[in-house]
């Protein structure tokens, strides 16, 4: 019985090695080639779908991960983009510090605003430069666009500048266009000054420019000090009230200059 069946199996394996590329045999192949896939593509899903969800998770995590990093990032760059405008700002205010150094008549020192007095009734700020920069009382402070004040206590290694805004300050000033004297008081308000007993025939308008006089010498002659906004004047008085805005923003910047003492023989231009 045994020779039967091996003498059989050996006849049918001979048979389909010698009709193994008949033709007849090609849709068979197909449909045993597309059987064994299938089979194994059943047998493949549950550790694909595994994996996948495993891959799925592991991508979310890292995803929510590198979208913290990147807000980080963002928040950090922002910041030093805020950083960097501003230290251009500060930069280009400075320049203009200097440039406008060129054209007073004596020699200026910078300093750095350090701090605001802690009084609110006092414009009032203290600098960095003091007795051994040989800074001294009553020097005049000095920004790009404008008078600032003038120094008022002096330490050794920084100093108090009263504003010209504050309520009992005075700067004897002069109307660029028409060259009529006066005295700029200020108000105790970082954008106003007040020039009182203006006779009301006096040639000032709006918009003039008020410069420092030099009379005294303490300040240097000439330098832009406001600009007129009102000129006030009562029906039946002799007397007009001037309004004016300092050119000077006091209330921006860190750094000034201190108008220095002038040279032996030198003097400020009328």
């Amino acid at each position: 019985m045994g020779w039967r069946v091996t003498l059989a199996v050996g006849c049918c394996l001979l048979i389909l090695f010698y009709l193994r590329d008949h033709p007849a045999l090609e849709r068979p192949r197909q449909l045993g080639t597309d059987a064994a896939a299938l089979i194994y593509s059943v047998a493949a899903a549950p550790g694909a779908a595994i994996s996948g969800l495993a891959e799925f998770f592991r991508s979310h995590s890292t995803l929510r991960s590198e979208n913290a990093r990147l807000q980080q990032e963002n928040l950090v760059l922002k910041g030093q983009t805020q950083k960097l405008a501003a230290v251009l700002a500060e930069n280009g205010r400075y320049r203009a510090l200097l440039n406008s150094a060129e054209t007073i008549e004596r020699e200026v020192m910078v300093a750095e605003i350090i701090a605001l007095t802690a009084a609110p009734s006092r414009h009032e700020l203290v600098i960095d430069k003091g007795a051994r920069d040989n800074v001294m009382l009553g020097q005049p402070l000095l920004g790009a666009d404008g008078l600032m004040g003038q120094v008022t206590k002096v330490g050794q290694y920084s100093s108090n500048a009263l504003l010209i805004t504050d309520a009992t300050h005075a700067v004897p000033v002069q109307v660029l266009r028409s060259g009529v004297r006066g005295l700029a008081e200020g108000t105790g308000e970082l954008d106003r000054l007040v020039v009182r007993h203006i006779a009301a025939t006096t040639d000032i308008r709006e918009g003039d420019t008020l410069v420092t006089s030099g009379l005294g010498g303490l300040f240097p002659a000439g330098y832009p000090v406001a600009r007129v906004l009102e000129v006030i004047s009562e029906r039946g008085s002799a007397f007009s009230q001037v309004i004016a805005e300092p050119l000077a923003p006091l209330d921006r910047g860190r750094h000034v200059m201190l108008a220095l003492e002038l040279g032996p023989g030198a003097s400020d231009k009328p």
